[in-house]
């Protein structure tokens, strides 16, 4: 991202694709105060998948940055 002259702040939309929502809210918390930290104030959506493009992957992001 910052290889595209983007910062955590610029991001506006993250999307959350995960296979075990309670773990996910559990580990929130650790990576929530890194990205407010970091100016990001992201509108989000979170949603509980059965399973992503491969087996071993737990949460998938897409994020959206604007300048």
């Amino acid at each position: 991202m910052s290889g595209a002259g983007f910062t955590l702040a610029d991001v506006v939309r993250l999307n959350y694709y995960v296979t075990d929502v309670d773990a996910f809210m559990a580990a929130a918390e650790g990576f929530g105060s890194r990205l407010g930290q970091a100016g990001c104030r992201a509108a989000s959506t979170l949603l509980g998948v059965s399973r992503l493009a491969f087996p071993e992957l737990l949460v998938e992001i897409e994020a959206t940055a604007v300048k």
